[in-house]
Order: C-alpha cells, then sequence, then structure tokens
C-alpha cells in the first residue's frame, strides 16, 4: 500500500511520543496535537481536526472506562471496609505469610501468575490488590514494586502465553495459517522465559528499597492505598467490632468464592466457556457493589443512603485523577487502529495507519534468523501501542508465515511476535492500557510504573527471542 502524508505523520508523532516517555515528560500535549494535524491532514477540513479532537477523547473514555468502573467500585469497597476497621483485620492473616518485603514480592508474582493464566488479568487485578498488596506494603514491599511485580506476573507473563484460553495463539496462528497448538506451546515457554528474566531483574533492581516490616513508611503508603482524599463518616452501628470481624471474614471468602466459581465454570464448559477477561471483571465488579451496599448499611444503618454516595464519589475522583491524563494519550493510538479510527475520523472505514506502516517495512528487512526474530519482535511491539495486545497479533502472525525460514519456522516467529505485542501492549510497557488498573489500585503514577517494567521486559524479550532463533 502507498504511504500517505497521514501516515508519515503518525509515525513521526509515534517516534515523538516514545522519545518523551524516554525522557520521562508528559507526552499529553504531544498526542493531543498530533490527533488534530492528523485528521486535519487526513481529511483536509480543519473542523474535522477539531472534532476529531473531541471524539479521539470519547472512543478511548468509552473502550477504558471498564476499568475506571472496576477501580471504582473496589475503592469504594475498602472505603466502607476501612469504615468498619475491617480492612486492617482482614490482612492479619495473610501478613503472617508475608514475613518480610522479599517474600512479599515473589507471594505477589506466583499467585498473580495462576490467577491471571486462567481468567486473565483484568478479574485477577482487583481481587490480588484488594487482598494481597496491602499486606505486601505492611511487610515493607514499596508500592511500585508491587505493582511491578503484580504487572510482570499477570499482564506480562500470564498473558502474554494465554496458554489455557488459547485466544492469543489462536489468533497468532489463524492469520498465517499456521499450526495453534505449536505456537501456543512454543508462546508458553517464551512467556516463562521472559517472565523469570523480567521478575528476577526486577527484584534485583528493587531489592535495596525493600524496607523492614516496622517501618514507618509502610503505614503512609497504606494510606496512599486507600486514598488521602475522602469523606469522612461517623458510625451509626451499635456492635462496630462485631461488624469489624464479620467483614474481615466474610469479604475475603466472598472473593474467594468468586475465583472458585470461576474455576469451576472454566472446568464444566472448557476454553472461552467460562467467565473471562471483562466478563469476569463484571462478575467480580458486581459482588464488590453488594459487598460495599452490606459493609455500608452495617456501618451507617439508615445513613447508608448518603454514605454509599460519599464511597462511590470517592472512587470516582480516585479513578479520574489517577487514570485521566491516559485517556488523550489511548485516544491518539487509537487513531492508528483500523478498528477506532473510523469513529475517531468519522467515516465508515477507517485507516489503518499504524499496520499500514509496519506492513510497509516488511520488505527492508533481511533473511537472517536473527534479525528476522528481532524484526518480528519490533513489530509485535509496535503494534501492542494500541494498548490492547491482541490486536496486532495477526499481522505478526502474517508476517511470520511469509517471513520463515529453513533456520527459523513460522510459528517460532509468530510465538516470538505474540510475546512483543502482549508484553508491551498488554499492560507492562503501554500506560494506555489495563495496566491503569495496576496503577491505580496500588496508588503509583501509571508512567513511573511503565518506566520500572521497561528494562525488565526489554532485557527478557531479548534473552527469549535469542533463545528462541536458536532453541527451536
Amino acid at each position: 500500500m502507498e504511504l500517505t502524508l497521514s501516515h508519515w505523520l503518525y509515525g513521526i508523532f509515534t517516534l515523538l511520543i516514545i522519545i518523551t516517555m524516554m525522557f520521562r515528560k508528559g507526552v499529553v500535549l504531544p498526542t493531543l496535537f498530533g490527533t488534530f494535524l492528523i485528521a486535519l491532514v487526513y481529511k483536509g477540513s480543519l473542523l474535522d481536526g477539531f472534532t476529531a479532537i473531541f471524539n479521539a477523547n470519547l472512543v478511548a473514555a468509552q473502550e477504558l472506562f471498564n476499568i475506571f468502573l472496576i477501580i471504582t467500585f473496589m475503592i469504594a469497597l475498602l472505603h466502607s471496609l476501612n469504615d468498619l476497621g475491617a480492612d486492617q483485620r482482614m490482612i492479619l492473616p495473610i501478613q503472617k505469610m508475608m514475613v518480610n518485603g522479599h517474600l512479599a514480592f515473589f507471594i505477589l508474582v506466583i499467585i498473580t501468575y495462576i490467577i491471571s493464566l486462567f481468567f486473565w488479568p483484568t478479574p485477577a487485578v482487583p481481587l490480588i490488590c484488594a487482598l494481597l498488596v496491602p499486606a505486601a506494603v505492611r511487610a515493607g514491599l514499596p508500592a511500585i514494586s508491587a505493582a511491578v511485580a503484580i504487572a510482570l506476573a499477570g499482564q506480562g507473563m500470564a498473558l502474554s502465553s494465554d496458554y489455557v484460553v488459547q485466544v492469543a495463539p489462536s489468533l497468532s496462528a489463524k492469520a498465517g495459517g499456521l499450526e495453534v497448538s505449536t505456537v501456543a506451546d512454543q508462546a508458553f515457554i517464551l512467556s516463562l522465559i521472559v517472565g523469570c528474566v523480567a521478575i528476577m531483574c526486577a527484584y534485583l533492581i528493587h531489592r535495596k528499597a525493600i524496607r523492614l516490616k516496622g517501618d514507618k513508611m509502610n503505614e503512609v503508603e497504606l494510606q496512599s492505598l486507600r486514598t488521602a482524599e475522602r469523606t469522612v463518616n461517623k458510625t451509626n452501628a451499635t456492635h462496630l467490632t462485631v461488624w469489624s470481624k464479620v467483614f474481615a471474614i466474610f469479604v475475603p471468602l466472598a472473593l474467594v468464592a468468586v475465583v472458585a466459581y470461576m474455576m469451576y465454570t472454566k472446568l464444566v464448559s472448557g476454553r472461552m466457556g467460562g467467565l473471562e477477561g471483562g466478563d469476569g471483571a463484571a462478575f467480580i465488579g458486581g459482588v464488590a457493589v453488594i459487598l460495599l451496599l452490606l459493609a455500608t448499611i452495617a456501618f451507617g444503618k439508615q445513613h447508608a443512603l448518603d454514605y454509599i454516595s460519599n464511597h462511590i464519589t470517592d472512587g470516582f475522583v480516585f479513578a479520574f485523577k489517577a487514570m485521566g491524563p491516559v485517556i488523550p494519550i489511548a485516544g491518539f493510538f487509537f487513531l492508528g487502529s483500523p478498528d477506532f479510527s473510523g469513529r475517531i475520523l468519522g467515516v465508515d472505514e477507517g485507516p489503518a495507519l499504524l499496520f499500514d506502516l509496519i506492513q510497509s517495512m516488511q520488505g527492508f528487512l533481511p533473511q537472517d534468523a536473527l534479525f528476522v526474530g528481532f524484526s518480528v519482535l519490533l513489530v509485535g511491539m509496535i503494534t501492542g501501542l494500541d494498548g490492547s495486545g491482541f490486536s496486532g497479533l495477526p499481522l505478526t502472525g502474517a508476517l511470520a508465515a511469509t517471513m520463515g525460514t529453513s533456520t527459523i519456522s513460522s510459528e517460532t516467529l509468530a510465538a516470538i511476535g505474540q510475546m512483543g505485542a502482549i508484553w508491551a501492549g498488554g499492560g507492562t510497557l503501554v500506560a494506555w492500557s489495563s495496566l491503569i488498573a495496576i496503577a491505580g489500585f496500588c496508588g503509583v503514577s501509571v508512567m513511573e510504573l511503565v518506566r520500572k517494567n521497561f528494562l525488565p521486559v526489554v532485557l527478557g524479550l531479548f534473552i527469549a527471542t535469542v533463545i528462541a532463533v536458536y532453541l527451536f
């Protein structure tokens, strides 16, 4: 396909945004201006340039609102439990396991990986952040380190293989007419290599920042998890201690029951027959709302009618204050995807600006196995810039099918491309992905979390690609 001026502008602004992020500066300004300029050039109308900025932010808000909503409900639930004092009691048993911050880091990794492998990270994150992160922080693990552990294990290692649900390997294989099981098996091995390297690298980077269990900073960070700006409610419960103990037991049991039921549906229904991804997140969000109602009634009695509004308002304020800047960034990268560009530009069939740029580079790539492997990896990482991780898999799969040689198979290249796309876009290197949920629950900056993830993930991807070229 012939590239237009819109394609070149999109590529230039994408490079500008990446360079700006590397210098640890905000990227909202270039994304907003880039959206305006590209739409102006593509449509040839100043009016359409203005409307495209609004439409891009609107489309991004619509696509990301489910994440904002589950953050809101979980934060509201934590506030209601805090009113009862149940949140402190709830983490006491877990604290006994997390004897120090070092052990807490690896406990978070293991539990996140197991749950995310079955249900994808979207529903796993609120469960883990509600039950385990407070205990990990109290044990001395900094909140940013906890966020890194969860992101690498869930959004990275578990989702990049997608070995149980197998949506990702199916997308990678079918686009190139490849064997799904072969791609899935190789992707699983590569995900473990990337994950182990990234997690160990992250631990070595963060281990000096891990504090003692009784450090005063632990309590300071715990407060940031609950958020400082919130409405203070007065209790009307006559047996507050009793209710505190009841909900300290009931809430974890309810959330464990949610996991058990999701596992049951998975075992009974098979792949993609249970509650995965968005359905699982909706299930957990609904359970959180009911728990919020019960806890607020137990604490406020007749005043619960007002208190629950306060909790939900506080949750929304927290979600949008922490994650609001992600919306214009996502809008720019949605403009590069044909799935969203039509709605942004007001046309029936939107351009594939990002994917067209990638396909145009295919003819300039040499056929050396190692170079081909890294080329497909880079293409996968670039497609992940749309914040999905899955939308670029058909492209990397098709590219792998055309670039396979006698020294490196197409299935191996498809698995490598899958690693690049999902580790980048699925939620470790892209701030406008579901990574914002982890940052929100852990009370840290999503851009800072991306920067902390960058070196471990890139190192893991590099080592895994080299191994794949010479092993498979």
